[in-house]
């Protein structure tokens, strides 16, 4: 079983000049129920099936599971997911540290809304906090994509 450690950062600066490369998401969901997902996810034209158990009560860490399958056969299963498609530029942002923020800049219905993560080892891992990075929003069920599927964005009274 793998074991996904993160922590995840509303971005409220440019992150942009720092990015490594960028790929183009499309992810849907056959399963979203509160303790686990069942994803699939077309990353520019490599095709993912992911499954995901319940997050700890800090919303740290979750067991997932991960495997290729072919760019037809993910086009195939999003059009058997649940409503609510997301679409978001993925950005790789490699820190001196040796970690790699990953920053979601989300489109379509979510559009204005830009999440960083970082994975970590454990829940104690340090890591370097880069100036572009917010508010924590660490278990937040809001900015989980599986909710930002069935309540987006642009939905929300900020």
């Amino acid at each position: 079983m793998t074991l996904e450690i993160e922590r995840k950062f509303l971005v409220e600066g440019d992150f942009r000049p720092f990015a490594a490369s960028a790929s183009h998401i499309v992810q849907g969901y056959i399963c979203a129920e509160r303790g686990r997902t069942v994803r699939v996810r077309l990353r520019d034209e490599a095709g993912f099936l992911t499954i995901k158990g319940p997050s700890t009560d800090d919303g740290l860490s979750r067991s997932e599971f991960e495997y290729p399958v072919s760019a037809d056969d993910a086009r195939a299963l999003l059009r058997l997911c649940q409503g609510g498609i997301i679409d978001k530029t993925r950005w790789l942002v490699p820190m001196a540290d040796g970690h790699t923020f990953e920053v979601d800049e989300f489109h379509g219905d979510n559009a204005g809304l830009i999440v960083a993560e970082v994975e970590l080892g454990s829940t104690e891992e340090d890591f370097v906090r880069p100036e572009w990075i917010g508010k924590e929003v660490t278990g937040d069920r809001r900015y989980y994509n599986s909710q930002l599927r069935a309540q987006p964005y642009k939905s929300w009274n900020l």
